[in-house]
């Protein structure tokens, strides 16, 4: 039902312009809906993201979202709730935190949004290691670029971790603002195929909360305003024809910056028309999650002044059945690249693939057959967002090369979804290509 009702075909602004419009009050309240019925689903880890997304909706299912709260906080606080020292020699029944791990800097920032966005607040002191964690991951992390020229994880993630200290009213270091003003001065956030909407997008959302803080003098507070301004334009610039800022799922966060600058005019409103359009496109909940705050108007800078009165507990889940397959095969081109230095071949696989209708990539590469003597092989990580394409043929992507498997069609386009939620067609070609980001 929400499928149907969101192909609205919505351009207009509504009343309060950072909000879908009236006539799409039922779509995305059925979007909600099926947010809710995933995040409810058993076997499921519980992820921060989700939780924002849950929070900032316009109506809840409070004991739902308590219970969710829970189970982050028996995780989290299992690993972030006592200091580094502690961790680094753990006690008997605790769990131990390898200090010289890759640092975690996007998930514990999501996690330090969501308990922000807790009503009632919890008990402040829950929160004095965690956010000790992330100062010392953010210096971690971009330790890493004195090696690599990025940070370990990604400037996403590094923005991320700003901007929830930000939000929590934690006081940043000017070193560690400047580290990020850099990178945007000098275009660091782009990929290699220009898109880089969902970085600059935080890094912008991160600029505009630091402005507003106390601590912050007139000069910087000058260049972080024209760092939320230069990274506006760009994104302006990155909306395609159809609407879309980058892609669908970069353009909720690109929609946020506008919400957070109060700035929801013809760029926002055709986003949002875009968006609404799309929405079949999420399927995944963290997607979805993302998705649910632009269309409520609301950003991450919504969680420092939310306010909790009155709450609507009117919320009810919509659980879905899984896509059947169908009782026809398609055949779908199966094309493996690997272009960059140190592949033994630039063509590693070029085979037909016959899998059930409706089946998903990650179904399709499962049932790729061997070519001459040697076996179709692949790797996938789990992550918030589903399975990650890892290695394929042997060639892993390496994150400290800036290497990941990109997902294209025939033309060279990227597919936008995951090899879990992509559902090639009779006759598709689907490319994986090792690439730089």
């Amino acid at each position: 039902m929400w499928l149907l009702l969101a192909l609205l075909q919505a351009a207009v602004l509504p009343a309060r312009p950072c909000e879908a419009p009236a006539e799409a009050a039922l779509a995305v309240r059925a979007f909600a809906a099926r947010l809710l019925g995933l995040a409810m689903e058993s076997g499921q880890d519980a992820d921060p993201g989700i939780y924002v997304g849950l929070r900032l909706g316009n109506e809840h299912d409070l004991s739902m979202e308590q219970r969710y709260l829970q189970n982050l906080q028996d995780t989290f606080q299992g690993l972030y709730g006592r200091s580094l020292h502690a961790a680094s020699h753990p006690s008997h029944g605790h769990q131990h935190r390898d200090t010289d791990s890759v640092p975690e800097t996007g998930r514990l920032a999501l996690y330090l949004l969501g308990l922000r966005a807790t009503c009632p607040p919890p008990d402040p002191t829950t929160q004095r290691f965690p956010v000790t964690w992330l100062k010392y991951y953010l210096e971690k992390d971009w330790a890493g670029s004195r090696h690599h020229g990025h940070p370990l994880t990604s400037y996403y993630q590094y923005s991320l971790g700003v901007l929830a200290l930000c939000v929590h009213h934690k006081r940043v270091r000017e070193e560690v603002i400047q580290r990020l003003l850099v990178a945007e001065q000098h275009r660091r956030f782009r990929h290699v195929d220009g898109n880089a909407v969902d970085t600059e997008a935080v890094a912008a959302l991160a600029f505009a909360c630091l402005e507003k803080e106390k601590h912050i003098g007139a000069r910087l507070a000058a260049e972080l305003q024209a760092a939320v301004h230069r990274t506006k334009a760009r994104l302006v610039e990155a909306q395609r024809a159809d609407g879309l800022i980058g892609n669908a799922f970069s353009t909720p966060l690109a929609m946020q910056v506008f919400i957070a600058t109060n700035t929801c005019r013809t760029a926002y409103g055709r986003a949002m028309a875009a968006l609404l359009r799309h929405l079949d496109s999420f399927t995944s909940a963290a997607t979805m999650a993302q998705a649910v705050l632009a269309l409520n108007g609301r950003s991450y800078l919504s969680i420092a002044s939310m306010q909790c009165q009155e709450e609507l507990g009117t919320l009810t889940p919509i659980f879905l059945e899984p896509m059947p397959l169908g009782p026809h095969n398609v055949t779908v081109r199966l094309v493996v690249e690997c272009p960059v230095l140190g592949c033994p071949q630039q063509l590693l696989y070029d085979s037909l693939v016959s899998a059930p209708a409706g089946a998903s990539l990650l179904d399709l590469l499962r049932a790729a057959p061997p070519q001459g003597s040697k076996n179709f092989t692949f790797e996938t990580q789990d992550t918030t967002y589903g399975p990650f394409l890892t290695s394929v043929q042997g060639m892993a992507a390496r994150p400290k090369e800036r290497h990941y498997w990109q997902l294209l069609s025939r033309l060279g386009t990227s597919l936008h979804m995951g090899v879990a939620d992509y559902r090639p067609k009779d006759g598709n070609t689907v490319i994986l290509r090792l690439s730089e980001w």
